[in-house]
């Protein structure tokens, strides 16, 4: 199990309120709290004017705040001196995962772009990867909100878990390169009301699922740990640009500002 605090033989599961170590057990509370919550989450999500960072966060505050007193807590509030990965992918430093998402909303609320890179979206959502559980429910209801303001629905429903995660993690390492993009756009759909958004998202299948195959993957305060992020950053090759309608003013030439990971106090 995932155990980032390095106590869960005496809290639980990411310090739960109830103490929990069955997996079984967590997977069920975390889907009771998700159907409960829904509708509060998604009510959120359509009053935002232009949905923020902060309300990405507090999707998932809403969604398990009973269950987990850090909810809504991005990882650089959290386990801000851990690096995270499943398997062979890393997910964002943890004082840069704001950055990935803010970056991520702004792609999301650009019609056009929405439209063609959809995938690019949530792979931004997904290396961000704010939260110690709970990413996936999270961003799925932030990027059903984007897709919908797009007109672009997708029909998660018709998705294969497993082709789905693949092209994710395929995403993460080499982003924007269209590769999520190519899997989602075949599930464009029509678009349904919002009253319909509850029982759509609830038949999808395997929606609930722990982040517990994380893993702590080293102190970022370990020169060999910064520098595997670095190596990892530089093959991403990704980077984060502003719109045409964003401030600050744009480079004349092109239109976009490069933000870098210095301007957000990150340290590699």
């Amino acid at each position: 199990m995932f155990d980032p605090f390095g106590d869960f033989e005496t809290a639980g599961y990411l310090h739960n309120i109830r103490g929990d170590k069955d997996q079984k057990v967590i997977k069920q509370f975390e889907h009771i709290l998700f159907r409960a919550n829904l509708d509060a989450a998604l009510a959120h999500l359509a009053a935002c004017k232009k949905p923020t960072c902060r309300d990405f966060l507090s999707v998932h505050r809403i969604l398990f705040s009973d269950y987990y007193p850090w909810a809504g807590q991005d990882r650089s509030s959290t386990i801000p001196n851990s690096a995270v990965k499943k398997a062979d992918v890393l997910f964002a430093h943890p004082q840069s995962a704001r950055l990935a998402i803010e970056h991520g909303l702004r792609l999301g609320q650009d019609i056009v772009v929405m439209n063609s890179k959809p995938g690019e979206v949530m792979g931004l959502f997904a290396y961000g990867h704010p939260f110690l559980d709970g990413n996936g429910q999270t961003m799925l209801l932030v990027h059903i909100e984007l897709a919908h303001r797009a007109d672009f629905p997708i029909a998660w429903e018709k998705t294969k878990k497993s082709d789905y995660l693949s092209a994710l993690s395929e995403e993460i390492m080499s982003p924007g390169r269209g590769i999520l993009d190519a899997y989602l756009l075949q599930f464009k759909d029509p678009c349904i009301n919002r009253k319909e958004w509850g029982a759509s998202i609830l038949s999808i299948k395997e929606l609930d699922g722990l982040d517990d195959a994380n893993q702590i993957d080293g102190d970022l305060s370990d020169v060999t740990v910064a520098e595997k992020y670095r190596k990892f950053e530089e093959k991403r090759g990704y980077v984060y640009v502003a719109l045409q309608s964003e401030e600050p003013k744009s480079d004349a030439r092109n239109d976009q500002v490069t933000l870098k990971s210095s301007d957000y106090g990150l340290k590699f």
